[in-house]
């Protein structure tokens, strides 16, 4: 049982990017479905399908990289943590890389990124960084 699924999930994204894996499988979840289309979204990963398997399901990630195996995902890191929950108001969301990354955020209209709850003036809990 892991107590924190979305940390597991960023740590299996992170370990497939370094052994440079086609996919990874991961189980499925709300949460972690808009986690994936935001990825998608940002161009950090070519794409994801939910697969009906058992009760739960999994998400199959198709990892991105370049023409010679470059990583297009340098670092996935997790902010807020079942133990320690960060959350911050719109005008105090950190900029990622200077720009070059995002900022992934549970907030009360769904899961969004950091421009976007900039953008609607809304906070909600940082939960994790992408660059």
């Amino acid at each position: 049982m892991n107590s924190d699924p979305i940390a597991d999930m960023l740590t299996r994204i992170r370990n497939a990017n370094m052994a440079a894996l086609d996919h990874v499988d991961i189980p499925s979840s709300k949460m972690k479905v808009a986690i994936a289309r935001i990825l998608k979204d940002e161009g950090f990963i070519k794409y994801y399908k939910v697969v009906r398997n058992t009760k739960q399901g999994t998400i199959r990630i198709f990892l991105k990289y370049g023409p010679n195996k470059e990583r297009t995902l340098a670092g996935l890191r997790r902010i807020s943590s079942p133990g320690l929950r960060t959350y911050m108001k719109a005008e105090n969301i950190p900029h990622v890389r200077g720009g070059l990354g995002i900022t992934i955020l549970s907030t009360s209209q769904g899961i969004l990124t950091g421009r976007e709850c900039r953008q609607r003036n809304i906070g909600g809990e940082v939960l994790c960084a992408v660059w």
